[in-house]
């Protein structure tokens, strides 16, 4: 017996990478899978059958169940076939894993608008074409899993990433919205932001790495700790799909709401976006006393991320403040 025994699952982006290694897992757990992949390269550009139809024969020849679409998540009725293939081939939906995704990468300064446009559809849109009608489904039959993809990027945000880390920021809130409206109807909602060793991340340029990395969080933070992650100590994609298969499974039936990030054998959860530190005035605030309370408190220790080159001219920057009296 599988912890997905009986389960039919949706998996975007599953001919290779992350997503090639929940749909195995998944089928191997007993679940009925839709290998959906277009096959296009790293950038969403051309389209290849073969890896979704590889993925179908090796889950078909292990002895499990399963079928290839070629579904593009960006386009809306592509997406809603794909789904409607769940209820056409064995009659209900009960998971839907999001991970297909391009990348885009230039500093915004360089960005066209296609390059902005191509991955918000193919991240942030097609998380919104998938996730709409299965909800539909999901919520009649009251029961549902949905498992997106984000990333550090969105979280913590990465250099030359404008369009991307604005795509996955919105998923992360998307999952917190969600966890909300269907939590009630017994469908549940949460997010991985992983760390893998996939073509996306080969993609990315040893100069683009560096500047990440001088431009990270400084002195040792957590989410300096989770950016090393996810563009430093990169495994197998393979490593990503246990996680993904429980939050699937009925084991996780109150786990709602979070993200995760997933690295290796490394498993952590999100901290939720809340106030950490408050100043509070009666009243109206002067921007001298913002300064001091800003500087001074609220940031206190905190770094900027990415501080102006030696070359540039700041105003201020030699002027140090002076806590109020």
């Amino acid at each position: 017996m599988g912890a997905l025994d009986g389960k039919v699952a949706v998996v975007t982006g599953s001919g290779r990478g992350i997503g090639r290694g929940i749909a195995m897992l998944f089928a191997k757990e007993g679940a009925r899978v839709i290998v959906n992949d277009p096959g296009v390269n790293v950038d969403g550009s051309g389209g290849d059958e073969g890896p979704a139809q590889q993925v179908v024969r090796e889950i078909v020849a292990a002895g499990g169940e399963a079928i290839a679409s070629l579904d593009s998540v960006a386009d809306s009725q592509a997406a809603e076939h794909l789904i409607g293939m769940a209820l056409d081939h064995w009659g209900r939906l009960d998971v839907l894993v999001n991970v297909a995704g391009i990348l885009r990468d230039r500093m915004i300064f360089n960005m066209s608008h296609e390059e902005w446009d191509a991955v918000i559809a193919v991240h942030l849109k097609g998380h919104y074409n998938t996730i709409r009608p299965a909800s539909v489904l999901m919520r009649q039959q009251r029961y549902g899993r949905i498992i997106n993809f984000s990333s550090v990027s969105g979280i913590v945000g990465n250099t030359g990433q404008f369009n991307y880390g604005a795509a996955k920021s919105g998923i992360a809130g998307m999952t917190r919205v969600l966890a909300r409206d269907l939590g009630r109807y017994g469908v549940t909602c949460n997010a991985i932001a992983p760390g893998a060793a996939t073509r996306m991340t080969q993609s990315v340029p040893d100069s683009a790495r560096q500047l990440r990395s001088a431009a990270g969080v400084q002195t040792g933070s957590i989410e300096r700790e989770k950016q090393e992650s996810a563009f430093g100590r990169l495994v197998e994609a393979e490593y990503v799909a246990p996680m993904v298969a429980f939050l699937a499974s009925d084991a996780a039936w109150n786990i709602n709401g979070n993200i995760f990030y997933v690295n290796g054998g490394e498993v952590s959860r999100a901290h939720h976006p809340s106030p950490m530190l408050t100043v509070y005035k009666r009243g109206l605030w002067a921007l001298d006393e913002l300064d001091d309370a800003v500087q001074n408190v609220l940031l206190k220790d905190i770094p900027n991320p990415a501080p102006p080159r030696d070359d540039v001219e700041v105003p201020g920057r030699d002027t140090p403040t002076q806590p109020l009296a």
